[in-house]
């Protein structure tokens, strides 16, 4: 087996930030916006630092006059995505839950993938993680845990950026060149500040590494003292759309139990990639290695 693409320590890693983003659409959009954009604007101004909007500070972020900004959150208010709040300001409504209850019931990624990282859980003590790639960022949709002496940076519903841990790096390590030289630049900052590679051309020979062997491996970086394990995860179409991670205690791990580990995770991502790619009505995966294959193993594209 191939060695285990393996990054040191980072400094602990924020969540994946939008602050900038409302304001950079506008700018590229220019000031003929549709009244559907710019209702997408005020819903990407909620974020962890910024969950409670007044209409004074909404106005001045979007360059939006007032009469327009109160149209769009009349629309906002009315279809229950964002509520208002005496002395307070606007903050995301009750619609928001009802979709992510919709979306955990609907959702192929995550109704295929629960059994799987139920099954895997039981067999390895540690945090489960289906993450979905999403706008330059990961964000993690289901977890299941079976150890409570860990636990995981990644938290449902929390975007993390791509840079660093093993979740990201392995969705990383399979986008279109194209897509990986737009993150590079844009998050170049990102990069130089953990050290991971000096240039485009050291990162694409270790997410080619990465590619090779089919599964990521990091320890601490994005939650000390404990090892994450991923591998991709793809649609119909071999496009990369996420990655399944188990987090383990890095304390007792040895090389003989992180290959038995790596082995569990790459066939459980490769199940959930098979079950994806059928067509027809939905058949929860099998947890289980399929007697007619020799690995149970799927090799993308």
């Amino acid at each position: 087996m191939a060695k285990a693409s393996t990054v040191s320590p980072a400094p602990a890693l924020a969540p994946a930030r939008a602050t900038a983003v409302p304001r950079a659409r506008a700018a590229a959009a220019g000031p003929h916006r549709s009244s559907l954009e710019k209702m997408i604007e005020i819903l990407d101004l909620f974020e962890a630092e910024h969950r409670r909007w007044p209409p004074e500070v909404m106005m001045e972020r979007l360059s939006c006059p007032r009469s327009t900004l109160y149209r769009h959150l009349r629309v906002l208010t009315n279809a229950g995505l964002v509520t208002s709040l005496p002395d307070i300001g606007y903050t995301l409504g009750p619609r928001i839950a009802e979709l992510d209850y919709e979306m955990r019931s609907s959702d192929p990624l995550i109704v295929n993938g629960r059994p799987l990282l139920e099954a895997l859980v039981q067999k390895v003590p540690g945090i489960g993680l289906l993450c979905r790639y999403y706008k330059n960022r990961v964000l993690c949709v289901h977890q299941e845990a079976s150890s409570t002496s860990i636990h995981s940076g990644y938290e449902r519903g929390r975007a993390m950026p791509l840079v660093i841990g093993a979740t990201s790096r392995v969705i990383l390590a399979h986008l279109r060149l194209s897509q990986l030289r737009q993150i590079y630049e844009s998050q170049a900052h990102e990069f130089s500040r953990i050290g991971v590679e000096e240039t485009f051309e050291d990162l694409q020979q270790s997410l080619r590494q990465i590619r090779k062997q089919g599964y990521c491996s990091s320890r601490g970086e994005v939650t000390p003292g404990v090892i994450g394990i991923a591998a991709p995860v793809f649609d119909a179409e071999n496009t990369v759309i996420g990655s399944l991670t188990l987090t383990v205690a890095e304390a007792g791990i040895n090389e003989r139990r992180q290959r038995q580990i790596v082995e569990h995770v790459v066939f459980s991502a490769n199940v959930l990639t098979n079950s994806l790619r059928q067509r027809g009505p939905h058949r929860a995966p099998s947890a289980e290695p399929d007697s007619s294959s020799h690995d149970g193993r799927l090799v993308p594209g």
